[in-house]
């Protein structure tokens, strides 16, 4: 049997109430900063997935497609290197998004480090000048043609979701690049034609017509200052 000092000991504690966890609401409207963490998390996921954003959310594909088709143009398979185009398309696409880039930074990014805007409120408030620049180098065919597959009309282009709106700038950019190409292509086509009736004029048809070409179509591209010709059609065409 318990002694009576024993169960005096243990009374209060087996008839004391048990405290509740308390809530408490934030009905302020302010946020806390977000933490050294989770701003390290958000930078690695953004640099996970940075190669896709880039080519999906920026005037990369358009940039390096031109660049590409101008090279074939040229007849050249490995001049420049792909890296070189690469890089200047990068370069191109930074300089065209910077803009963008930073509204983007003035109304989400910083307005969540300061612990203004929740996360969410972030991301919603990035999208909006991404959607504007997207939607004007998106053409409304493509636009289309998403609304009708997935079945959705929105009453302006503006509140069309993002998984409507990349493809079809995917494919508007892709269009847009190749409309630059051909016009390219145009001059160049020209000298071949030219050298190859004046090869067949001579009777060396054993001759490649592109071996006496080449020389002709890099000093033409020398004097014209083609690639820099190229580069200013290309940040002409994201106006």
């Amino acid at each position: 049997m318990p002694s009576n000092s024993l169960i005096g000991t243990l009374v209060p504690h087996l008839t004391s109430p048990t405290a509740l966890p308390s809530v408490h609401l934030n009905l302020s409207g302010s946020f806390a900063k977000p933490t050294s963490s989770i701003i390290i998390i958000i930078v690695l996921s953004v640099l996970a997935v940075a190669p896709s954003l880039l080519i999906m959310l920026t005037g990369f594909v358009r940039s390096v497609v031109v660049l590409s088709l101008t090279r074939q143009a040229l007849g050249l398979s490995a001049v420049p290197p792909n890296q070189v185009l690469a890089g200047l398309a990068l370069f191109i696409s930074i300089y065209v998004m910077a803009p963008t880039i930073s509204t983007i930074d003035h109304v989400a990014v910083q307005p969540y480090l300061a612990g203004k805007i929740s996360a969410v409120q972030a991301y919603d408030a990035g999208q909006v000048p991404l959607k504007v620049w997207m939607l004007k180098q998106t053409r409304t065919t493509e636009l289309n043609m998403f609304e009708q597959v997935s079945g959705s009309k929105v009453p302006q282009p503006k509140d069309v979701s993002l998984t409507a709106l990349i493809p079809a700038f995917l494919l508007s950019e892709l269009q847009s690049a190749f409309i630059i190409g051909f016009v390219i292509f145009v001059p160049f086509l020209i000298i071949d034609l030219v050298v190859s009736s004046i090869l067949m004029s001579m009777g060396m048809m054993m001759l490649p017509p592109t071996l006496i070409s080449l020389p002709f179509k890099i000093l033409l591209f020398i004097l014209v200052d083609g690639w820099t010709l190229v580069v200013h059609s290309l940040l002409v065409s994201f106006r």
